[in-house]
């Protein structure tokens, strides 16, 4: 299974100068939990965004550079050949690989994935990273639970139909 982990504002922001524009703890505890021994897959200016490898994943970073190497990660040239390599059966959590970033591999990324883990803020925040259009009519929605601290947000499973 393929799923998206974004966090989005309702102008479908998700990024400012290759930064989070919020601070929301409950995003990165639930961010933690579905990810955590299971492969995640990123671009390369959302890992220099995170600045290491996050523990207990495997870590796939996208780049068009054959000549990037990055400790604790491995590169890939391109989304397909993240998303294969992290469906193999020897990588661990390879049952649900996590698609965490940024905006141009959710582009890349949306039209294959089975599940979105979405959290909705409910405001609009300045960015220049926005998460792609999307049909919410190709989804069902499998859960939605509603938060209010430090501002109101959603987090909502969607299940391709």
């Amino acid at each position: 299974m393929i799923s998206i982990v974004v966090a989005m504002a309702r102008n479908r922001v998700i990024g400012a100068g290759n930064r989070l524009p919020w601070s929301l703890p409950e995003d990165m505890k639930a961010f933690r939990r579905i990810t955590t021994g299971h492969p995640i897959v990123m671009g390369r200016k959302t890992f220099e965004a995170i600045g290491k490898p996050l523990p207990n994943r495997t870590n796939f970073v996208v780049s068009r550079d054959p000549a990037l190497s990055i400790e604790g990660c491995r590169t890939v040239a391109s989304l397909d050949a993240a998303l294969d390599q992290a469906s193999a059966p020897e990588v661990p959590g390879h049952d649900q690989v996590c698609v965490i970033g940024g905006g141009e591999i959710y582009r890349q990324a949306l039209g294959r994935a089975d599940r979105i883990y979405l959290t909705l803020l409910d405001r609009d925040f300045e960015g220049d990273a926005r998460f792609p259009e999307f049909d919410w009519s190709d989804y069902r929605v499998l859960s939605r639970e509603e938060r209010a601290d430090p501002f109101r947000f959603e987090f909502i499973v969607l299940q391709r139909r």
